[in-house]
C-alpha cells in the first residue's frame, strides 16, 4: 500500500511541475517559473521517499529528503519575496 501511495504523490507532483511550466511557457509570469521550479524540488523529494522507504530501507536518506524540500520551498520563497512583479 505504500508503494501506491508514495508513486501517486511523486506522480502528482510531477502533473504539478508539467502544469506549472506549461502555463508558464504560455503567460510568462514569473511566479510560475518558481512554483514550477519549486514543484520540481518536491518531486524529487518524493521519489527521493520513494527510494527510502521502499528501494534502500536500509539506508536513511532523511537528510537529503530534508534538504530537498528544504531547498524547493526557498526556491519558492525567493520567487514570492524578491522577485514580485
Amino acid at each position: 500500500m505504500a508503494l501506491v501511495i508514495y508513486t501517486l504523490c511523486a506522480a502528482t507532483s510531477a502533473v504539478c511541475t508539467y502544469l506549472l511550466a506549461s502555463a508558464y511557457r504560455r503567460s510568462r509570469y514569473r511566479l510560475l517559473l518558481w512554483s514550477a521550479i519549486s514543484f520540481a524540488g518536491l518531486t524529487l523529494n518524493n521519489l527521493a521517499l520513494w527510494v527510502d522507504k521502499i528501494v534502500l530501507p536500509a539506508i536513511d536518506l532523511s537528510i537529503l529528503r530534508i534538504s530537498i524540500g528544504l531547498l524547493a520551498m526557498v526556491v519558492l520563497l525567493y520567487g514570492l519575496i524578491w522577485d514580485s512583479e
